[in-house]
């Protein structure tokens, strides 16, 4: 009796590990994780964990295009789908694919920052950001479409740079679907200085440039890029890794210096910052 009784145990063990894995299995269906150990230590982030990858039922962001596209103010690249920050003459090209709600996004931003700006500010590098709305898609919500908006309708005075810092400063936790309230967005223009005014105000009340937001996500989509962020140097992806090397401030500089190797630095433009 003691033995069929183990082996009744054994059973239900073994069906409660399957039950387990069947769940795991579940879990890593609906999000492809990237797990880069490479900036252990940097700004004290133990592990960088990323992405959200692109959800299977092709949607991120709110249903339709809600109008017709209107890129913001200086957008460049194919169909004006770049936000640009640096000088235009700068030798490299670092290009950033984010989602204001994505977590992983917030922690490659505050791990790369100050390395970034440093980057930008000496002409070695310009950096072109694209935004996506991946979280909206997976989660529901409309705080990356909102968020991006608002960045764009930065970007139409001059200071997508220093309020794009400010969101990744302040991001809500990934459930928390904090952006999507324009009257939060509009909150933190202030800590920009001089970005709260009444034509940005109507710029992120209106969704001026939503249906441009939506457009550059259709674009992530298309691009085989496996989640946000993704990163590349020159066309080349970087993050979490470059060939065998793991990304880190210092291997970021590195492979910036051999790219421009033999050229001229572009003209230094100050990167603004909010507080």
């Amino acid at each position: 009796m003691s033995e069929k009784n183990e082996q009744g145990k054994r059973a239900a063990r073994d069906r409660l590990v399957q039950q387990r894995e069947r769940e795991k299995a579940r879990e890593r269906r609906r999000r492809t994780l990237i797990v880069s150990s490479a900036v252990v230590g940097v700004l004290g982030l133990a592990t960088v964990v990323g992405v959200i990858a692109a959800n299977t039922n092709g949607k991120g962001g709110k249903g339709k295009t809600a109008g017709p596209v209107v890129a913001p103010s200086g957008a460049t690249g194919k169909d004006s789908l770049a936000i640009r920050v640096g000088a235009d003459n700068a030798p490299s090209t670092l290009t950033i694919w984010e989602d204001f709600r994505c977590p992983v996004c917030a922690q490659f931003e505050n791990a790369f920052r100050d390395t970034a700006h440093q980057l930008e500010t000496s002409g070695q590098v310009k950096i072109e950001y694209h935004l996506a709305t991946l979280i909206d898609g997976n989660l529901g919500g409309s705080g990356s479409l909102r968020a991006a908006n608002a960045a764009a309708c930065a970007q139409n005075v001059g200071k997508f740079s220093a309020y794009h810092d400010v969101l990744y400063r302040n991001q809500p936790p990934e459930t928390d679907d904090a952006f999507g309230d324009n009257a939060k967005l509009i909150e933190l223009s202030k800590k920009v200085p001089g970005l709260d005014t009444s034509a940005f105000r109507s710029c992120v009340e209106d969704g001026k440039h939503d249906s441009w937001v939506q457009k550059s996500n259709t674009a992530f989509r298309n691009g085989g890029f496996q989640g946000t962020p993704a990163a590349l140097l020159n066309g080349e992806p970087i993050f979490p890794k470059k060939g065998n090397e793991p990304i880190t401030s210092a291997n970021l500089k590195k492979w910036v210096a051999e790219a421009n190797k033999g050229k001229k630095p572009g003209t230094v433009t100050p990167a603004p910052s909010g507080s």
